[in-house]
C-alpha cells in the first residue's frame, strides 16, 4: 500500500499534465477554424493575429474562443516598430533575446497604439518585415 500512495502524486501529475495538452488542443483547434477567414494569419500562446486586405483583426486566444478581438486597418496606421522588453529595436538588427516581445503600431490619435504580443523574436521580426511591405503598398495606392 505504501508503493501506491508513492505513486498517486505521480498520477496525479500525469492527469494535470493530460489537461493542459488537451486546454491547449482546443485553443489551436479554435484559431484553425478563425484563422480561415484570413489570407495570413499567425497563433501562438500569447495573440492570434489575421491579415485580410489592409485590415489586420488580432485576440487572445482561449479555448473556447478568440477574445477581445480588435480590428484596425494598416491604412491608419502611421508606424511600425518592434519592442523587444517595451524598447525599439530595428527590425533589421533584432536582439537574440527577449522577455516581452510585441509589434507596436502607432495610430493617429485618440488611440495612440496598439501592441500585438509575440512569443519569439524571428517571427515578429517576420511578420514585422512583412506588414511593413504591406503598409507601405496600401499607403502608395492610397
Amino acid at each position: 500500500m505504501i508503493h501506491g500512495l508513492m505513486w498517486f502524486p505521480l498520477l496525479g501529475f500525469f492527469i494535470w499534465l493530460a489537461w493542459l495538452g488537451w486546454h491547449e488542443y482546443q485553443k489551436v483547434e479554435v484559431y484553425r477554424n478563425w484563422a480561415k477567414e484570413f489570407e495570413r494569419a499567425k497563433y501562438d500562446i500569447y495573440a492570434v493575429l489575421g491579415q485580410k486586405n489592409s485590415d489586420l483583426t488580432w485576440g487572445k486566444p482561449t479555448p473556447s474562443g478568440i477574445v477581445n478581438l480588435q480590428t484596425f486597418s494598416l491604412k491608419d496606421v502611421t508606424k511600425i516598430r518592434l519592442l523587444v522588453d517595451s524598447q525599439k529595436v530595428e527590425l533589421e538588427t533584432p536582439p537574440s533575446r527577449g522577455k516581452a516581445i510585441a509589434l507596436e503600431f502607432i495610430l493617429p490619435e485618440p488611440t495612440t497604439s496598439i501592441q500585438v504580443p509575440f512569443t519569439e523574436i524571428p517571427l515578429a521580426v517576420k511578420w514585422g518585415k512583412f506588414l511593413q511591405e504591406e503598409w507601405q503598398r496600401w499607403h502608395v495606392e492610397v
